[in-house]
């Protein structure tokens, strides 16, 4: 079993400890709530059952999730494929810069998502990904900072509490890295 598969087993076992409630249980709830999409979803249980943001994503991303593995339906084996395709390819050469940058630091988990990738330690520190086609973002939970112009602050309540914007990876510099790894340390 990989280490991912071991955080969500984690994440789940502890879940169900903090809710009383089987995985199984919380989807026939999200069946009967009458929702469908995952937004709506999330933010129910949130609502409903009180649970993070983390953990009412995930259970909301088992349900909604296809039969079949989505790696094995796009034949990618490499999940960067999967997010920088088609007019975001070009924009992968920064995420490539900014792993090779990252992977300096030691040891942490790269979990791949639908449209970007989750870096974590003890805990997520990091996420990258393309927001549009011209345009990579680092969200970084990095606590003791303060924004400023490059390192905006995003509101309240989000999976991360800054972000910085990349259009090339000339942008992968010291002072990003530092961030970066300010919120390594923090997370580890």
């Amino acid at each position: 079993m990989g280490t991912l598969d071991q955080a969500v087993e984690t994440q789940l076992r502890n879940l169900q400890e903090r809710s009383g409630l089987t995985l199984a249980a919380l989807h026939a709830k999200l069946r009967a709530s009458g929702l469908a999409k995952h937004g709506e979803l999330r933010d129910w249980l949130k609502r409903e059952l009180g649970m993070g943001h983390g953990d009412a994503n995930l259970v909301v991303t088992l349900f909604l999730a296809p039969a079949a593995p989505a790696a094995d339906a796009t034949g990618a084996d490499d999940p960067l494929d999967a997010i920088y395709t088609g007019a975001m390819a070009p924009l992968r050469p920064i995420h490539v810069k900014l792993m090779a940058g990252i992977e300096r630091f030691g040891p942490f988990e790269a979990a791949p998502k639908k449209a970007y990738v989750s870096l974590r330690r003890k805990k997520q520190f990091a996420m990258i990904g393309p927001a549009t086609n011209t345009r990579v973002e680092v969200g970084l939970n990095l606590k003791g900072a303060s924004a400023t112009a490059r390192l905006k602050a995003m509101p309240p309540g989000g999976m991360c509490p800054f972000k910085v914007e990349l259009t090339d990876a000339k942008g992968v510099d010291a002072e990003l890295l530092g961030w970066i790894r300010a919120a390594w340390d923090q997370a580890g």
